[in-house]
C-alpha cells in the first residue's frame, strides 16, 4: 500500500535529518514466518498430570525443580524455530540496517535468530531476550556463550537420553547449561542482555520504529517511553492496536501503521534508506 501522507511526512524528515534509528521488534513479525506467539495456546506443557504455562516453565525457579523438563519444553519449541525462514520484514530491516550503518541499532524481544539469519549484523543487533541459537552454564561457572547442541529433530513427547544430558552439561564444571533466554523470574542486565546498550540507544534516537510487539514486557515499554518523552519520532507497525500504537498517536511525530511487518516495511525502510 501506498505509504500515508502523514507517515511519508515523518519518515521525510528522519531521513533529511541524519538521524539515529531504533527498530524494536516482537512475535509479530516472526508468527509471519509460522512461529507461534510465545503466550499462546501452543505454549501449554504437561510435566506429570499439570498444565503449565509459559510464564511456568519459562524460569529459573523451574529450571532447578525440573531441569530436564525444561530443556524438553525447549527443545521442541527451538525444533519450529530451526524450520522457520525469515520473512520481507526481517530483509527489509537488513536493508535499513545497510543503508543506515552506524545510525541504524536493532532491538528485538525475538530469540528465534531470524534477523541474523536474514542478515542483521552482531554487533547492531540487540538480543534482549537471548537468542535460541547458544546456551550458557546455569553455574555462571565463566564458560562462556556456547552453541546449542545438536540434538537432532524433537517431538513434544521426547524424553531427554543419557546421550543428550551429556551434551547438555557444561564441560567445565559439570552442571547444566541452560538456555541463552531470559526468564520470567530474571532481570535485564548488560552482559546477557544489553540492558544499558539499548536505554542508551533510544536516548539517542531520532525514530523508534516499533514492529509487531504488544508491549508486554518492561524493558521495550522502557524504550517507548524513553522515546516519547524526548521526542523521537514513533511509528507503531502492527495489525492491533496497542500500547505502542497509543503513544504514536499521541506524539506530534507519531503514526500507527496498521498492518503486517511484511506488508508495511518494505515501504518504510524505502522512504528512510532512499
Amino acid at each position: 500500500m501506498a505509504l500515508e501522507p502523514r507517515l511519508r511526512e515523518i519518515l521525510d524528515e528522519v531521513r533529511g535529518s541524519g538521524g539515529r534509528v531504533v527498530a524494536l521488534t516482537g512475535a509479530g513479525i516472526s508468527a509471519e514466518s509460522g512461529i507461534p506467539t510465545f503466550r499462546g495456546k501452543e505454549g501449554f506443557w504437561v510435566v506429570g498430570s499439570r498444565n503449565h504455562m509459559p510464564q511456568e516453565m519459562a524460569t529459573h525457579a523451574m529450571f532447578l525443580m525440573e531441569p530436564g523438563e525444561v530443556w524438553r519444553w525447549y527443545l521442541h519449541r527451538f525444533g519450529v524455530v530451526r524450520h522457520a525462514a525469515p520473512n520481507a520484514g526481517h530483509e527489509a530491516l537488513v536493508r535499513l540496517e545497510r543503508a543506515l550503518g552506524g545510525r541504524f541499532t536493532l532491538v528485538t524481544q525475538n530469540i528465534d535468530g531470524l534477523h541474523r539469519r536474514a542478515g542483521a549484523s552482531e554487533s547492531r543487533t540487540y538480543s534482549i531476550h537471548g537468542d535460541a541459537a547458544w546456551v550458557r552454564c546455569s553455574n555462571d561457572c565463566g564458560v562462556g556463550l556456547l552453541p546449542l547442541p545438536d540434538l537432532g529433530p524433537r517431538d513434544a513427547g521426547s524424553p531427554l537420553s543419557a546421550g543428550d544430558r551429556a551434551r547438555l552439561t557444561c564441560t567445565r564444571c559439570k552442571g547444566w547449561l541452560r538456555p541463552h533466554v531470559l526468564w520470567f523470574d530474571e532481570c535485564y542486565d548488560e552482559e546477557n542482555y544489553r540492558f544499558e546498550s539499548t536505554l542508551r540507544a533510544a536516548a539517542q534516537a531520532d525514530l523508534l520504529l516499533v514492529v509487531g510487539t504488544s508491549g508486554a514486557t518492561n524493558l521495550p515499554m522502557r524504550v517507548g517511553q524513553l522515546c516519547f518523552s524526548g521526542g523521537s519520532a514513533l511509528v507503531d507497525v502492527n495489525p492491533e492496536e496497542n500500547p505502542f500504537s497509543e503513544l504514536a498517536e499521541r506524539s506530534a511525530r507519531g503514526f500507527f501503521a496498521r498492518g503486517s511487518a511484511s506488508a508495511r516495511l518494505p515501504e518504510i525502510v524505502e522512504a528512510l534508506a532512499g
